[in-house]
């Protein structure tokens, strides 16, 4: 059974309908919620109820200002309903599935792993159920935040629409999100292509799936699949997976997909789909030639697109760009001095952690008159694969174009016994430093939880602290941490010239 919205419902549908569904529903977009009564003018206006929306409202009503907060489909944005949360349930059935068929390495003898793929989507689909009243219009209503279901629109530079009825407002907040990019090639749309907003209402595990895009969620979603069970094809366009990441960290994953029995295909340029019953076809060009690629279910994964087409900015005064989104400054502030944004409508860091780190710099900015700048925040990123790739501050590449001079200092994970005790080598810790002096400007590490690992590193340039300050801490032993003093050491170990050993020996003679 499955949840009939209406056409112009700005969602899709919560398909199955089952309990759970329901109770996420009943949650975040509640079929009986009537809007309240505007207050005549509002501290803070914030459109948009993801991440970005939600914290921006509930620190503002915290601080006792009149805010209101408008959500035209699911509070709780794509994290919650068709992000991070439905994905990393996914992601962690696949990885239990994976560390069974394991087993044997470390001589453990299984029995044959069998997925249960409608029970994993079930269990997923409880999860998500189980999280969402903390994102909930009834809990945003407790706080204090005016809740609207419905469209926003700018009326004015000060004013906006939403459901008939008006909101005037002293500041504002975009904070609208975005959506997954569509394949623009002929039949694409006929084809029913998949992406992140549909993927996750799958009941059915497809003996079949290609992916197109081999960026982070392309990969992490190739590799799940083809762990539950899927025969798996992943079309990357560009020369290699996860090109804003370390190449050395993407050879690592494009071995980690194929040991998974995922095809990669990279320099593979989509030219058409078609579709006939429920086979779908994609005709795309790889290594000279055209080829034709059969399959069940067709995943996208090509990138974000910012959701600016509804509010009407030019109404209002602010600059935007459909691809790009909305224009601000580097205090989060658009062309209208009234109204802000936040996440990923304005942002290239598309990340929940972002999100929530913007929207507490654009209260302060918007409502305390804040100088804080978003340059300033130092922002990790994972991508959740197995082994993972997580990183911080800048590549080498994009030291390079600052005109930046680095050293850079790896441990592989060979040389960290917690990993080589738990068969788990295929990896490293990378730090890149300041030429002269420790001061850390980025960190990658590839590892089984190396989402968790980077934070080290984040912390440590968060507050200034170098190589010599993660080389003098001391870390458990035996632990993949310890891979962070490691490489302190090895900068204390380089540190010592030529002449100071001849003026040891000279010492100790």
């Amino acid at each position: 059974m499955s949840r009939a919205f209406p056409e112009s419902a700005p969602f899709p549908p919560l398909d199955p309908y089952d309990d759970a569904n329901q109770r996420l529903e009943a949650a975040v977009h509640p079929r009986d919620w009537t809007n309240p009564r505007p207050q005549p003018r509002y501290h803070l206006v914030v459109i948009g109820g993801g991440t970005a929306g939600l914290v921006t409202a509930a620190v503002a009503a915290g601080l006792g200002a009149r805010t209101a907060l408008v959500e035209r489909a699911l509070l709780g944005g794509d994290c919650l309903n068709v992000g991070c949360v439905p994905s990393k349930a996914l992601l962690s059935a696949a990885h239990a599935a994976a560390q069974i068929r394991e087993a044997a390495d470390l001589g453990v003898q299984a029995d044959a792993v069998r997925v249960d793929f409608p029970a994993v989507m079930r269990r997923m689909r409880e999860l998500r159920a189980g999280i969402a009243p903390h994102d909930s219009a009834a809990r945003f209503q407790g706080l204090g935040v005016d809740v609207f279901l419905g469209t926003a629109t700018f009326a004015g530079a000060d004013r906006i629409e939403v459901a008939g009825a008006g909101l005037h407002f002293q500041k504002a907040v975009i904070a609208t999100g975005g959506r997954a990019a569509a394949l623009d090639v002929p039949g694409a749309r006929e084809a029913g292509c998949r992406t992140n907003e549909t993927v996750f209402s799958l009941t059915e595990l497809p003996p079949r799936l290609a992916v197109i895009g081999g960026g982070p969620i392309g990969c992490e979603l190739a590799q799940a699949f083809a762990r539950f069970g899927s025969r798996v094809t992943l079309l990357q366009r560009g020369a290699r997976l996860l090109p804003r990441d370390d190449p050395e960290a993407s050879e690592i994953v494009r071995q980690a997909l194929l040991r998974d029995g995922v095809e990669v295909v990279t320099d593979a340029a989509v030219r058409r789909l078609d579709r006939t019953g429920n086979v779908r076809r994609i005709e795309y060009d790889a290594a000279t030639r055209t080829r034709t690629l059969e399959c069940d279910e067709v995943l996208c994964a090509m990138g974000r697109t910012p959701n600016v087409e509804s509010l009407d900015l030019p109404t209002a005064g602010i600059e935007f760009d459909l691809r790009r989104g909305v224009i601000v400054d580097d205090r989060l502030r658009t062309t209208n001095p009234s109204v802000y944004a936040a996440g990923d409508v304005c942002s290239e860091a598309k990340f929940t952690h972002a999100a929530d780190f913007m929207a507490r710099l654009v209260v302060r900015n918007a409502l305390f008159r804040g100088r804080g700048r978003f340059s300033r925040l130092v922002i990790p990123h994972c991508t959740y694969t197995s082994p993972e790739v997580a990183h911080v501050g800048l590549t080498a590449e994009a030291a390079e174009r600052q005109g930046l001079s680095v050293r850079t200092l790896t441990v592989p994970l060979a040389d960290i016994d917690r990993c080589r005790l738990a068969g788990r080598t295929e990896g490293f810790f990378r730090v890149r430093a300041a030429a002269r002096g420790d001061r850390i400007v980025g960190a990658t590490v590839v590892a089984d939880g190396a989402g968790d690992l980077i934070s080290e590193a984040a912390l440590a340039m968060t507050h200034g602290l170098g190589l010599k300050a993660l080389g003098s801490t001391i870390h458990p032993y035996p632990t993949v941490g310890e891979a962070w003093r490691k490489l302190g050491d090895r900068y204390n170990a380089g540190r010592v010239s030529p002449l100071v050993r001849r003026l040891l020996k000279l010492w100790f003679r």
